[in-house]
This record gives structure tokens, sequence and C-alpha cells, in this order.
């Protein structure tokens, strides 16, 4: 099994980069749909001013080449919360907690290692629930490790809305919304939500800065007795795109852009919070995107923003647009400012990198796909990672080890529109050479059957094992 015996090198390897005496705060932001071109620090030519992303760069370490472990909101989700390949099992949320009660989550290694852990925002891997949602919420994140949180259970485009606090709902949804969608962009863009019911206090457009204001008092209030964990998980810019006022315009990429510029800017608050809290000298704060975005070829050329930067693909697919995403990770004590990484990781990694951080062991069984990147963050020298496999609609799984990428299907999943027709004439499977090929337009399959075979049986020893 050689990709076990990456696992085992990686982890001796790891093991003997010194830690830090004093374990950092945490801060993990997750935005939703964003594209990884969207932010200027990795796209020169984006339409979109991001400042505080870009400053968060400028402070931090960029990557490159970091994947979710799943190219949609939920399935990425499970793969940060565990450490685990969601192909692994089966993802279905609505009432039902995805996660096992016995399974270890970031959270749940943070709060053994005595922080004080706080989720804020969008959930998205279910609750068990009644009907009327008047009764616990159980199986969510004040069950899987969170002494706190607030937030959704899902999208602002999925009903029934209404805030939880811990495992309630603050005010049930006894009220009901009119499904809505925007003139000039497809039907799953713009200013889209579908019907349902919706609580009597929650508006979609304050869902975003509600979260914010959560977040910042969160880190207003938090004492120097434990380290603190915060999970910031923003339903932005997923649809419905709703900016402010003040940002309407403040764009080249229309709406869409608009609103990612108040993603952006809430952003911001929360590390000027950590400043003026002065927490910002020990406080990890990672930042990235779930899965790729929902942008068409004709938004690209209608607005000349590439969301995807250049990458083929988007939302759900297995094309690279689809979960190549932006990574950022400061942390003033340990990383260099303005520094760059074209190490592979995945979500699933941040897992084993906190427990490193912690000096956490991780029991058996538990964070099984998770390869610490801690020695990359303090720029000391480490393997490569182990491949990362990850699961794309029904049919396609997608299997990435060093340079090379297969796809073991004849298109992407997913968003991504494609002709059938033209399908019937293309290889059953995709192979492409990334660091020659990153946008995935040259198939090597016939050039390279050897290499074929060899990903092929790896990746079903991976997801057997």
């Amino acid at each position: 099994m050689k990709w076990i015996g990456y696992l085992l090198l990686a982890t001796a390897l790891s093991a003997t980069v010194a830690r830090t005496a004093e374990p950092p705060n945490v801060v993990i932001i997750m935005v939703d749909d964003m594209g990884y071109g969207d932010a200027g620090c990795y796209n020169p030519e984006s339409k979109i001013p991001t400042p505080h992303i870009d400053q968060l760069a400028a402070d931090g370490m960029r990557f490159t080449d970091a994947h979710a472990p799943g190219p949609l909101c939920h399935v990425s989700r499970y793969g940060l919360m565990t450490g685990r390949f969601p192909f692994r099992k089966p993802i279905k949320w609505i009432n039902n907690a995805v996660i096992d009660a016995d399974r270890m989550t970031i959270a749940s290694l943070l709060q053994q290692a005595g922080y004080t852990t706080a989720m804020v925002g969008k959930w998205h891997l279910g609750f068990f629930e009644d009907e009327q949602f008047a009764g616990p919420l159980r199986g969510g994140p004040v069950d899987r490790g969170f002494d706190s949180y607030f937030g959704i259970r899902a999208s602002t485009d999925i009903p029934p809305y209404f805030y939880i606090r811990g495992n309630r709902a603050v005010v049930p949804p006894t009220g009901t919304i009119k499904a809505n969608q925007t003139e000039g962009w497809s039907p799953i863009q713009g200013e889209f939500w579908r019907a349902g019911g919706i609580a009597p206090d929650l508006k979609l457009e304050e869902v975003m800065p509600r979260f914010t204001d959560e977040a910042v008092t969160l880190i207003e209030n938090h004492t120097a007795d434990k380290p603190l964990m915060l999970y910031l998980a923003y339903p932005a810019p997923h649809t419905p795109w709703l900016p402010d006022d003040e940002f309407t315009g403040k764009s080249g990429a229309g709406l869409y852009g608009d609103f990612v510029t108040m993603v952006d800017h809430q952003i911001g608050k929360v590390i000027a919070a950590l400043e003026k809290q002065k927490l910002s000298e020990n406080t990890l704060v990672i930042f990235t995107s779930d899965n790729g975005p929902v942008w068409y070829d004709s938004d690209t050329e209608k607005f000349g923003h590439d969301s995807q930067g250049g990458l083929r693909g988007m939302k759900g697919g297995a094309w690279e647009g689809g979960h190549r995403m932006p990574f950022i990770a400061k942390w003033p004590k340990a990383i260099k400012p303005g520094s760059t990484s074209d190490r592979t990781i995945s979500f699933t990694d941040i897992f084993a990198t906190l427990a490193e951080i912690t000096d956490s062991e991780i029991p058996p069984g538990q964070a099984p796909d998770s390869v610490s990147f801690l020695a990359e963050l303090k720029g000391e020298p480490a393997p490569p990672r182990p491949p990362i496999v990850l699961g794309a609609g029904r049919k396609h799984f997608m299997i990435r080890s060093g340079d090379w990428k297969l796809i073991s299907g004849p298109e992407s999943g997913g968003f991504t529109k494609v002709d059938r027709e033209a399908l019937k004439t293309q290889p059953p499977v995709q192979l492409y050479h990334l660091k020659d090929d990153i946008n995935e337009t040259k198939n090597l399959y016939d050039v390279h059957p050897e290499k074929v075979k060899e990903l092929l049986a790896e990746l079903e020893e991976i997801r057997l094992e």
C-alpha cells in the first residue's frame, strides 16, 4: 500500500518539527462558492477589490495548490471537520447528522487540547431535527466539539431560514418567503433563493453581517485563560448575491463581484478585531473557500472577469476550477510574511496540522486522510503529500498524485455545461500533467497508458481502504 507508506513517512518527518511553546489561537474563515481567481492576490486581472484578503496574503503564506476535499458545500465541510475524504461516507444532510458521534472533529481535537471552541455561520452537515424545529437540533456543532454555535442549517437559498444558537432555533421558521430570481443571470445566480419557511427575525441580506458581529463579539469577549478556536463559515458569496448599498457598483463583475467585495469587507472587520484585542501575533488565521464558483464562460465574456482564474470547470466538478481553492495562512510567530507555497494540500490536512501544533495525538481510525503541513508553514522541508482523492457528481472520481491528475470519466461532473454528443467520442478517462497543463487542455490518456493504469490502481486501492 504505497500511499500508506507516504503517510507514515510524512508523520515521522513532521514529528521532528519544533512545536510552538504557546499554542496559537486558531481562526478558520471559510467563504462559500468563491473562485480561485476572485481575489487580487491570486489574479492580478481580477475585477473585484479584495484589499483585506490581499493583505492576509501579504502578511502570511499563499498556497497555490490547495484543494477542497469535495467540490460541493456539504462534502467539503465534512472533509474539513473530520480529516477524512468525504467519498468514504454518504453525505445526506437533510434531517440527518452527517458526522457520527464517535468521529473526532477539529473542534473536539482542540477542545481536548484545552481550547475554547466556537463556530459561527453555515453548518450544512445536518441535524436530527423535528418538523417544527421547536425541540433540540441534535448532532450539530455543539454535539461535535464546539462549545458554542450561532448560525444556520445550510445556505441562504435553502429553506427553512432561521438562526440557531447552541442546539435550538432562536425563533422557529413560522413565516414564509416566495422564491426569487434575478433577470440577466442564470436561474441559480443573482438574488436567487428558494421558497419556504422563514423566521420572523431573519432577513437574508442581514445574515452575513450578523455572523460578522457574532464573531467579533466572541473575539472581544475572549479571555486569555484558554486559547480560542473560531470557525467562521460565511454563507457567501453563495447565492443569493445581496450586497449592501455601499458595495453596489464597487466591482467590475456585476452583482457577484459587488457581493465578493462585501465579503472581503466583513473579513476585514474580523481581522481588525483580532488586532484590537492584541491577539494577532499568536493567532493562526486560515482563509479559504469551500468549492469553486458558479461562473460560466458567458459571465467571463460579459464582465472580463475570470472567477476561476484560468482554471477549467466550476463548482461541483472534478476539473481544477471546482476544487482548487484560494488558501491563505497567517501566523506572525511562525509564517514568513509574503511567502508562497506550491505544496499540494487538502482541507483534510488542517486536522493533522492542528494536532501537531497542539502536540495532540490523533487516535487510531480518526482523520485517516490528514497530513500535517506545519513544516511548510514554518518553511521547513517535508515529503510530498500522498495522493488526494475526491468524488465529483455520481460517477466521477479524481486522483491527484504529484503533478499527475486522473479523472475516472470523460467529463467533470457538477455544474459545468457539457456537450453530451461530443462526450461519446472522448476517451473514457482523463489524464493531465498539471505542471505543464494546469488548464487541463491536453488529455494524455493515449500518450501515457502506463500512468493511467498506475493511477487507476492507486485510486482503487485508496477507495477500498
